[in-house]
This record gives structure tokens, sequence and C-alpha cells, in this order.
């Protein structure tokens, strides 16, 4: 059985992977690429401790980020076409002005 220090090393690496994605890159798309490892870090660490308490709670905690985060996904992704539309570019600093151009 995997022990759940590994669990949590690897959830530990792939949460600072996705924050260096969103502060480091200029492009809107790999921010919420960035965001939604950061939150599939924190399930994993959820059902890792889960799986050690054996307990379902963590499980449907985990359940629950997903939902949130596909919701947070299909609104983040309709704002970058829309943003698209108007100013023909994603880059972060670009639309960093919500005025008209």
């Amino acid at each position: 059985m995997i022990p759940t220090g590994d669990f949590l090393a690897l959830s530990a690496v792939l949460f600072a992977i996705g924050a260096v994605g969103v502060l480091v890159r200029r492009n809107v798309l790999v921010a919420l690429m960035s965001v939604e490892l950061m939150l599939n870090a924190a399930n994993l660490t959820l059902l890792a401790f889960s799986r050690e308490r054996a307990d379902a709670a963590g499980q449907g905690l985990a359940f629950l980020t997903i939902a949130v985060a596909a919701a947070e996904a299909s609104v983040g992704l309709a704002i970058v076409v829309a943003v698209f539309r108007t100013r023909r570019t994603v880059g972060l600093d670009e639309a960093r002005l919500l005025r008209d151009p």
C-alpha cells in the first residue's frame, strides 16, 4: 500500500507547479489550467486523508470541488472568449483593463 506521505508530496509538487504557472505565465488559458491543477492537488490531499482515516467525507468534498472546478472552467472560458472577441488577445496584461479599447 502506498503511504499517505507520498500522496501529500505529489500533491505539494502539483500545487507548486500550478502556483508557478499562475504567477509566471501571461496567458489566460495557461493561468486557468494552472488553477485547475491547483484544485486537483487539493483534491488529491483530501482523498489521501480520506483514505487514511477511512472516512467518506473527504471524498464527498472532493466531488463537490470537482463540480465547482467544472463550473469555474466553463465560466472562465466564456470570459476568455468574450475578451478575445473584443481585444483579439488572450494575454493577461491586455485583459486587465475592462474598459473599452
